[in-house]
């Protein structure tokens, strides 16, 4: 975009002369135009270039004032006056005026046609944009080669510095640098010096679109960035940061800029895609896995053999855990919000995790946004890693994570164990407002198998199976229901039982002897000892606790 410090001086405008005082002429010029109305600031665009003869003030120039007023406040470049037809002279008290308000006065002498003057104004500002124009699509064909030279991240970003002369920084949706251009190499200042001055309302206001922002330089001066959105997704785009473009030497362009995020976005994409084919690779691997303990036909598969390119190890201890991401009111009902959120979390921990533990494996669960992690060593201080590390995203990107551990194994085979002990820890923390960081599996027995059963149906069970010994209130029969359950609880050991209960052996053979009469049948029966033990476990909520 030209300036008016640019057009200015030109030689074909040497004539012109600014006759209000402003320290900063660098002010963009979009267009030129020609009127005579004094209502204009409504029916124009910002940054334009007026003409006029001031006809309408030649009875006062007092009236300019507010003339100049509108037009600062439509953010108009500059306003230039013909003399010598109208007004003999700008009256100084509106010179006084255009200085005060920062509106650049620009006196055009008497033998300067309007017309002509729009028209070399226009021609040098449409040939500039042409200019612009055809060096931004010369960039876009650079750039197009290497996207179809499958360059990397880095390869681009240092091309990039090369071509606008700048630094330029590429940051991942977690606000970490991953590619920088040449600048940084020389420097003792590392690219990330000036990105971690970014605060979230920064990253927040990029997010919106391109932004200008100003952070501290190496001698604490101020500087300036630019900030762009590369958004290979909604929600969670990289960032695309230029140090000091006030200095980015014509021609080269913001289009140019634009279209460089346009095909660093393909090529952000491009790698995505490619990463989500090997993570579905990986998917059917670990489904395979899981399944192989029901599945004869694995039993001698070498598994270490086949996860090798997937980071499996020979290990004594395998154990898997579930990571979900919380949702919070905000979010819970978002679909594409939460399948992103699962991506970043991933790719996330994909990077985070092996860094501060070994032979850890990330997987993306099938046909859900949960994530199964892979541990096949056993580190010390582990649970606080994870917990720094859960901290840490839900700092940056507010994504709050829950891992649900299975128990850890010694072989292989058994990984399919550990992750349903994990699924089953997941299942609970999905059914939580606000679970906890880290859950553990917990076995439940029997009584699990009725969970979310309804309630009238398990009293109904009970009661057929203890008959008066299901809902007691009477004391008697309480002791009753509380022997019967120890005795079972001890494999009907009459000793342990009475040990227990601070009470005779005949008196435990006694109370036995009442229950069986309640039951009408022996309590030592294998299938009735179950179904005994099952229902005691069932009705626990409501048993009375004295002897």
């Amino acid at each position: 975009m030209s300036t008016l410090k640019e057009l200015l001086s030109l030689p074909r405008f040497s004539d012109l002369e600014v006759m209000s005082i402003h320290k900063d002429m660098d002010r963009p010029v979009e267009s030129v135009e020609i009127t005579e109305t004094p209502d204009v600031a409504n029916f124009i665009p910002e940054h334009v270039i007026i003409l006029t003869t001031a006809m309408v003030f030649r009875n006062g120039q007092e009236k300019l004032k507010p003339f100049l007023a509108s037009l600062k406040q439509q953010h108009v470049t500059a306003l230039g006056i013909k003399v010598g037809r109208f007004i003999e002279a700008i009256d100084p008290a509106v010179v006084k005026y255009a200085t005060e308000i920062d509106l650049p006065l620009i006196k055009i002498p008497s033998g300067q046609p309007l017309g002509g003057l729009l028209y070399q104004m226009q021609s040098y500002l449409w040939d500039t944009k042409t200019e612009q124009l055809t060096y931004a699509l010369d960039i876009q064909k650079s750039f197009s080669n290497l996207l179809m030279h499958d360059v990397s991240n880095g390869r681009f970003i240092a091309e990039l510095g090369k071509i606008i002369n700048a630094p330029v920084i590429l940051l991942n949706p977690w606000h970490k640098v991953i590619g920088n251009s040449q600048f940084f190499s020389g420097s003792d200042y590392p690219a990330s010096f000036y990105t971690e001055q970014l605060t979230t309302q920064d990253y927040e206001k990029i997010n919106e679109g391109k932004s200008t922002l100003l952070i501290k330089g190496v001698k604490d001066e101020k500087i300036q960035v630019l900030g762009y959105p590369v958004k290979v997704a909604n929600h969670f785009p990289y960032y695309l940061v230029i140090l000091r473009p006030e200095q980015i030497p014509y021609p080269i362009s913001e289009f140019a800029i634009e279209q460089a995020v346009l095909v660093l976005t393909f090529i952000l994409y491009k790698n995505q895609k490619v990463q989500e084919f090997f993570d579905l690779m990986k998917s059917d691997f670990l489904s395979q896995l899981v399944k192989a303990k029901t599945e004869q036909s694995n039993e001698n598969r070498d598994w270490i053999d086949l996860g090798e390119n997937y980071g499996l190890v020979q290990s004594d201890y395998y154990r898997i855990a579930l990571v979900y991401c919380v949702p919070n009111e905000k979010n819970k009902n978002q679909i594409f919000y939460r399948k992103e959120e699962a991506e970043v979390a991933n790719n996330w921990l994909q990077e985070q995790l092996p860094v501060k533990i070994r032979d850890v494996v990330t997987f993306k669960v099938k046909n859900s946004n949960d994530i199964a992690l892979l541990f096949q060593s056993k580190e010390v201080g582990f649970e606080r890693t994870v917990k720094t590390l859960i901290k840490s995203l839900r700092k940056e990107l507010d994504i709050n994570l829950s891992f649900s551990f299975g128990n850890p194994y010694d072989e292989i085979e058994e990984i399919s164990s550990s992750y349903i002990e994990a699924k089953l820890a997941l299942d609970e923390v999905k059914q939580q407002e606000d679970p906890d960081m880290m859950n553990y599996y917990h076995p439940r027995g029997l009584i699990s198998l009725f969970e979310g059963a309804n309630d009238e149906d398990i009293h109904y069970y009970c009661e057929k199976v203890l008959k008066d010994l299901a809902y007691p209130t009477d004391p008697s029969t309480i002791d009753l229901r509380k022997t019967l359950q120890y005795y079972l609880d001890y494999n009907c050991e009459i000793t342990k039982t009475a040990n227990t209960l601070y009470l005779h052996r005949n008196t435990i053979k006694y109370r036995i002897k009442q229950c069986e009469k309640i039951l009408g049948q022996s309590v030592k029966n294998p299938q009735t000892s179950l179904n005994l033990r099952l229902a005691l476990e069932l009705s626990k909520s409501e048993e009375t606790t004295t002897v």
